[in-house]
């Protein structure tokens, strides 16, 4: 009888446990979804939690998270160049594909980034009518100076201002095939951002 009882509540506990997920390859992906407030995203700050907390959705969230965005000095505070924040690589994206060995990898012509490996957390390719990727860089990750704002005032406004912009299928108008520095966007809000052909989406690495 022990014994029945027993085997009953082995069962009903396995049935009741939620299966466990497994831990995630990824190191690189695009934000599947916009904060909704354009490139206002908090700050770099504010970024970085975004990408911290669409990857440990993911089954990645071990991993120093950082967003891919450069931003000017303030208060205080230097420049900051989007690739001295992302480690050294080797990143791999959700299917554990390389998309760059190493930080000079990552800004040559020899990286992996296309649009068949540039893909979200979720493993998703990124349509062309969202293929601009928030930046703020130049091509060689260094912040962009190539208009008086370049950064949406440091990813905090909604409006005004302007992102630089790379594309993520490296195709397009201006500098078309760079996946990080393309051309600027018309304006800061979602909704200039969607007429560059974007969504307020970008770019994270783990940086450790």
């Amino acid at each position: 009888m022990r014994r029945h009882l027993l085997l009953a509540l082995l069962a009903a506990m396995s049935i009741g446990a939620a299966p466990q997920q497994r831990p995630s390859p990824m190191t690189f992906f695009i934000t599947s979804t916009p904060r909704g407030f354009g490139a206002s995203l908090g700050g770099l700050a504010g970024a970085d939690a975004i990408c911290l907390r669409l990857a440990t959705a993911a089954g990645a969230g071990d991993h120093v998270w950082r967003a891919y965005l450069s931003a000017p000095a303030g208060d205080g505070t230097p420049a900051v160049n989007a690739r001295d924040r992302i480690g050294r690589g080797p990143w791999v994206n959700v299917n554990g594909v390389e998309i760059a060995s190493s930080l000079d990898n990552l800004h040559s012509d020899a990286n992996n980034l296309t649009q068949a490996t540039a893909l979200t957390e979720k493993g998703m390719m990124i349509g062309p009518t969202k293929h601009d990727m928030l930046t703020g860089s130049n091509a060689d990750g260094t912040l962009s100076t190539a208009a008086p704002d370049t950064t949406c005032h440091g990813w905090t406004s909604l409006r005004e201002g302007q992102a630089m912009l790379g594309h993520s299928n490296r195709y397009g108008g201006g500098r078309g095939d760079s996946w990080n520095s393309a051309h600027l966007s018309r304006g800061c809000s979602q909704d200039a951002l969607k007429a560059s052909l974007g969504d307020a989406l970008f770019y994270c690495f783990a940086a450790d």
